[in-house]
């Protein structure tokens, strides 16, 4: 079972230290939020980088990956921090530190973009944070090993993943406020951005 951690913190430290830097940028921003207006005040959000439909922010691309990195309370930090804690190590030993920075941020940016557009289009105002864009491309990533790479993964890890595919979409489809949008757009984009990073940027 390749989600299952067995390390210890100085191995999880040398082992994954992508991964720690995202933990640790998740909780620096949450904390900055925090003490400078507070997570669910949405002009505190917009003035850190929260994504949103009304101009001129949403005109701001840099917006697009900030976003990433902001969350709604602790329990929305709690949550995309335990998947990317648990689930991200295998992938980042797998395709390496830069090369899984690079599926990371592309398939937040996916699903952000995706978000953005969708919400263009819209006459209610959407403001949006989080790191579950990001999440679900590694997730993305498994489910293209998981069909077309099996001899990576155990079958106990595939059916861990399904499991996990098909709570989150339920969840994404059923609970309000959920930005479905950049959770299907990470999930494409990590499924995809996989298959472009093994084929065209080899690891030595």
């Amino acid at each position: 079972m390749i989600f299952i951690r067995y390390e210890n913190w100085k191995s999880y430290l040398r082992y994954y230290p992508v991964t720690v830097l995202i933990l640790a940028a998740n909780l620096v921003m949450f904390l900055l939020v925090m003490f400078n207006g507070g997570s669910d005040n949405p002009y505190t959000q917009l003035k850190f980088g929260a994504l949103t439909n009304v101009e001129p922010y949403a005109s701001e691309y840099w917006r697009l990956l900030a976003s990433m990195f902001l969350h709604h309370d602790f329990g929305h930090l709690f949550s995309n921090s335990f998947a990317i804690l648990v689930f991200a190590p295998p992938l980042e030993r797998l395709l390496g530190h830069w090369r899984y920075a690079l599926l990371y941020i592309g398939s937040g940016l996916v699903g952000n973009l995706i978000s953005l557009e969708v919400y263009r289009r819209s006459m209610d105002i959407h403001l949006s944070v989080g790191a579950s864009g990001a999440v679900y491309g590694v997730y993305g990533a498994f489910l293209y090993i998981a069909l077309l790479q099996r001899q990576l993964m155990d079958e106990s890890s595939r059916k861990t993943l399904y499991s996990l595919l098909i709570i989150g979409v339920v969840f994404s489809v059923i609970v309000p406020q959920v930005n479905w949008m950049a959770h299907f757009g990470g999930l494409v984009g990590g499924f995809f951005l996989y298959g472009i990073i093994i084929r065209v940027l080899k690891r030595r």
